[in-house]
């Protein structure tokens, strides 16, 4: 048999014994909203097939403006398997950005970032921005006329930043229109830059589960039951729960390929009811409660500050929470905290729907 001979020779060289004991000795609380904890593991799982779809689909991607469409075309129709991989990375990207939002806000909503856990709120926030830039990067390189034209809005969107708008938006576009060379350097950030930094940051965030532990909400701090080890406990139910979403994944990736749309044209007018992704939908939706003008003032630079100063306060909640930290309850936050997941909610649905 191959594996007892393997198993020998690892057992050889590595002292296997004491990882299993440091496994074992690993306990997961136990508790009513310990559910929370597997949605990190999800996200975990998706990236990693992401970054497997990912690899297979580029050797057959041409990052150029005149065979970028094409190239789609023929991983769909031509190569063996490619309508399934890219219909798998597709909805692996979606649910992924899913997971993102959900373990965000549920460490929100339970107050996981209290103090000494801040740097695990900033990794986590920060990589919710990565996905999101995965997700806009990825939709670019498709090159028909709905991604083409969502990317300028999106970027455009950028440009009305105050000071440093025009040069967000050059820098993204890599000009002033998107045009080829915003291809090669979407291309750039999403099979090479945000791979990177994820991979730097998702190690980061799991050395610090490991060093802080997980963390238990303060409401049931003093009812929860002992603890289950890691390992085999948690570990096969995240095998499990893994599966089960390899199978939503699947299925979704035969019964509901993605669309392919007519190939941008730079110089046509912009497809009627164009819509971007779901994630951005909110923040469509939010620019259309300001009307043009508000004063003197142009009213899509306004909300752009205003969405800005919404981020920027959803960032720094940790640090603003001084209660959590001293293991208070800290209501007002909690408040907040529901008030920011139902406006995501309410504005992404009247998106939809609209």
């Amino acid at each position: 048999m191959i594996w007892p001979k393997f198993k020998s020779w690892v057992e050889e060289r590595y002292d296997i014994k004491e990882l299993k004991k440091l496994a074992k000795s690993k306990l997961v609380p136990s508790h009513r909203y310990d559910i929370l904890y597997y949605t990190g593991g999800i996200t975990l799982f998706l990236f990693i097939m992401q970054f497997i779809t990912g690899m297979l689909l580029a050797f057959y991607y041409t990052p150029h403006v005149d065979y970028a469409y094409e190239s789609i075309i023929n991983i769909v129709t031509k190569i063996n398997m490619g309508w399934f991989f890219r219909s798998l990375h597709h909805w692996g990207a979606q649910l992924c950005i899913v997971f993102v939002f959900t373990h965000l806000f549920g460490t929100l909503l339970v107050k996981s970032y209290r103090k000494p856990r801040e740097m695990l709120w900033v990794t986590g926030f920060i990589l919710l921005g990565i996905s999101i830039f995965f997700g806009l990067s990825g939709y670019l390189l498709l090159w028909d006329e709905r991604a083409f034209a969502a990317v300028r809005v999106a970027t455009g969107g950028a440009g009305s930043f105050p000071i440093i708008g025009d040069f967000i938006k050059i820098f993204l576009r890599g000009g002033a229109e998107v045009t080829g060379d915003t291809i090669t350097r979407f291309y750039a950030f999403h099979v090479a830059i945000l791979p990177l930094l994820s991979v730097l940051l998702i190690g980061l965030h799991v050395l610090l589960v490991q060093y802080h532990g997980m963390s238990v909400p303060l409401s049931v701090e003093d009812k929860q039951k002992e603890g289950e080890p890691f390992f085999p406990n948690v570990f096969y139910k995240d095998i499990m729960i893994w599966l089960v979403v390899l199978g939503i994944v699947v299925t979704m990736a035969v019964f509901l390929p993605p669309e392919i749309g007519q190939k941008a044209n730079p110089l046509a007018a912009a497809p009627e009811n164009i819509k971007p992704e779901w994630y951005f939908l909110f923040m469509l939706e939010t620019l259309k409660l300001f009307p043009g003008t508000i004063w003197i003032f142009n009213g899509e630079t306004i909300a752009i500050l205003c969405v800005s100063a919404g981020i920027l306060f959803f960032f720094l909640i940790p640090f603003l929470d001084r209660k959590s930290g001293r293991g208070e309850r800290s209501t007002i936050f909690t408040i907040i905290a529901v008030i920011y997941l139902l406006y995501f909610l309410t504005m992404t649905a009247v998106g939809f729907l609209s």
